[in-house]
């Protein structure tokens, strides 16, 4: 965090304000206009493809965090509208240079596992969005289908449990890289204060226990 306050002092002023906005209404435009353009081959020049990049086109690096997750209009527009309002809160806590950080780092990390596997997605980097704000505000209630009160830290373990359970048990090793690549950016903002946490855990403990050992 402190390499990061020094880069917003230098260069806080250049950032894309309400980046999260644009990012869900570019996502939006892409996935109308595949679902009622069903015969124009839209994605297929939007995905990250590792082959197509080297040879020239360079827009899949950047492109491919507008793929919808999923087809569906009703499961888009809950989605759609989740990361928005989690996006925009991470923006007004940290500021917008830092949310920029946060989330062009995580597109970097994604894009870096796309090029070692030949696989890339913007989801696992989504998701960290969810731990993200947990951190910063688990008691925050979000309404889960518009009509279910859910506070952010229940969200953030189911979250983390489906990261887990990927990581684990899915069978390809590509997928495992791009997974822990996707976490690096809540690593690199969060890792230090979960290590101190587990280290000042560890010297509580340490503590409670020599001194009931005294008083025996």
């Amino acid at each position: 965090m402190n390499i990061l306050n020094k880069l917003n002092r230098k260069f806080g002023r250049y950032y894309i304000s309400n980046l999260m906005l644009y990012i869900v209404i570019g996502t939006g435009i892409v996935f109308a206009f595949q679902y009622l353009a069903t015969d124009i081959p839209l994605l297929s020049f939007l995905t990250f493809n590792r082959s197509a990049i080297i040879h020239g086109q360079i827009w899949r690096v950047i492109s491919f965090i507008f793929i919808p997750e999923n087809m569906n209009p009703i499961s888009m527009v809950f989605w759609l509208y989740l990361y928005w309002l989690i996006g925009s809160s991470l923006e007004d806590y940290w500021g917008g240079f830092n949310f920029n950080v946060y989330y062009f780092s995580g597109v970097i990390f994604a894009a870096i596992g796309g090029f070692i596997t030949g696989y890339a997605t913007i989801h696992y980097l989504n998701l960290t969005l969810f731990l993200a704000m947990a951190v910063i505000n688990p008691n925050m209630q979000l309404l889960l289908f518009f009509f279910i009160p859910v506070k952010m830290k229940w969200l953030a373990w189911v979250d983390a449990a489906f990261l887990i359970y990927n990581l684990i048990f899915t069978p390809f090793m590509s997928r495992r890289i791009v997974i822990v690549l996707s976490m690096l950016n809540f690593l690199l903002f969060f890792g230090g204060d979960f290590f101190r946490f587990i280290r000042d855990k560890i010297k509580y403990r340490k503590i409670r226990s020599s001194f009931k050992n005294k008083n025996r």
